[in-house]
């Protein structure tokens, strides 16, 4: 008998392609599951045409509205000429629904992973992220989220504190180093002060980002959500302090000539990445239930991970105290 205690245990390859047929278009039978975890996303023959992308929003993750709102910003941005990839419309729809599934079909669009050691690439990466914070600004979302040290760190905490996850014998030990990373954060904020959230990509990371020779084009807004500008631009750094000041003076170069950039947004780059690593902790415990989870992430929830958590927390409190880098 088939174990039906996850959702996506009844997102069969037939219920797929039924899925796909009641919009009136035919698949051919060739299925390609992609590397998508949060969501379910596979590349499917069609009988007239090109391979379309089909996918299937994890349930109970995003409403309708919150959906559509991410689909409406990228319809936006390709308005405005600024190369990303929209949902396919049909009866002047984008969000369908089949079997108990909210899903989406977009068209195929390939490219590399961009060369993020190159100055030029920086500078065309900065460029592009710039037009659509310039977008972006324009007005606020609706019914999408915001990053805050709340969202991302104090529920993280609390709910990774509430369910069985943390060896009891590191219990302590993690939580003074979470409760000392997050007052960091705090900390960082506060010199920070007052800055806009605005309309993001969300997840800037090099897995999002395909490049071809006509340039970069981001392929999942599945994240996109209210945060500040550098949220966008902090995954593109890396390294020492030395080469990420390089790099940031390389994408700020692009960056500007398309969007303003307030220079105390870089008080909030390593309290970011703080929230981020108790983000992605909480992130894979909520979805162990998920069988796709264990399989991708064996190296998960065990003693040697929450060790180097502590440790990898423990370095981002050190980073936080020092002076953020600076604008060229």
């Amino acid at each position: 008998m088939p174990d039906h205690t996850h959702p996506y245990s009844v997102l069969t390859p037939d219920l797929v392609l039924d899925a796909i047929e009641s919009l009136g278009v035919f698949p051919d039978g060739r299925q390609l599951a992609l590397n998508s975890y949060e969501n379910r996303v596979y590349q499917v023959g069609m009988e007239d045409g090109p391979p379309l992308i089909a996918k299937f929003y994890r349930p109970e993750r995003w409403s309708d509205e919150a959906i559509l709102e991410e689909h409406s910003f990228v319809a936006e941005l390709a308005e405005a000429e600024i190369p990303v990839v929209t949902p396919l419309s049909f009866d002047n729809k984008t969000l369908h629904h089949f079997g108990g599934f909210a899903f989406a079909l977009f068209p195929r669009q390939g490219g590399r992973a961009p060369e993020l050691g190159d100055s030029d690439t920086l500078k065309w990466l900065g460029r592009f992220i710039g037009r659509i914070h310039a977008l972006g600004k324009t007005k606020p979302f609706a019914h999408r989220p915001s990053l805050t040290p709340e969202s991302f760190g104090t529920e993280s905490r609390d709910w990774l504190l509430s369910h069985d996850f943390i060896p009891p014998e590191l219990m302590a030990s993690w939580k003074s180093t979470v409760d000392m990373a997050l007052e960091g954060v705090a900390h960082c904020y506060e010199r920070a002060g007052k800055l806009p959230l605005i309309r993001l990509h969300g997840d800037c990371r090099i897995g999002n980002v395909l490049w071809t020779d006509a340039g970069p084009h981001f392929v999942d807004f599945d994240d996109s959500r209210q945060g500040p500008a550098i949220q966008d631009l902090w995954m593109l750094l890396s390294g020492e302090r030395e080469e990420m000041q390089l790099q940031l003076n390389d994408v700020l170069g692009g960056y500007r000539t398309f969007c303003d950039f307030n220079p105390r947004e870089l008080h909030l780059l390593e309290p970011l990445r703080t929230l981020r690593l108790l983000h992605f902790s909480a992130w894979l415990a909520r979805r162990w239930d998920d069988p796709a989870f264990p399989a991708a992430f064996p190296w998960f929830n065990t003693q040697r991970y929450w060790q180097d958590r502590i440790l990898e927390l423990r370095e981002q409190i050190a980073l936080m105290d020092e002076e953020p880098l600076s604008p060229s």
